[in-house]
């Protein structure tokens, strides 16, 4: 697939349950895996309309003030998993989203490999 790479990237992360890559237009993966056995169309489709919003927020709250501010990466905290979202800068419109075991990852590491993913791939 064309994401292969991105996604094996991220699923070498230590304590990762699921990751993908989605389209948050249309809300559809890409391409994902799911070492844990989650839903990936639920989380796409949940992922999505949060990345939506904070993007369409970020975009009214700097519009007109000349603000080239963007959303590098989104944390969503539970009490036994760390959701991460991340819109991709090497492909706009697009978004990585990683599931953290919080007890087998490190969300410091977990974000970097996100950030190296987006940096690796190439359109």
């Amino acid at each position: 697939m064309r994401f292969e790479g991105v996604i094996n990237e991220l699923a070498q992360t230590k304590g990762v349950m699921a990751c993908a890559v989605v389209d948050y237009g249309s809300g559809m993966i890409l391409d994902g895996q799911s070492p844990s056995g989650m839903d990936l169309d639920i989380l796409a489709a949940g992922n999505t309309e949060i990345v939506r919003s904070e993007v369409k927020a970020i975009d009214r709250l700097y519009e007109g003030e000349g603000v080239e501010d963007k959303i590098e990466d989104i944390l969503i905290t539970l009490g036994k998993q760390y959701y991460l979202l991340r819109p991709m800068k090497s492909s706009p419109g697009l978004f990585l989203f990683l599931v953290l075991d919080r007890n087998k990852g490190n969300l410091a590491l977990s974000r970097r490999a996100m950030k190296d993913a987006d940096r690796h791939y190439k359109n």
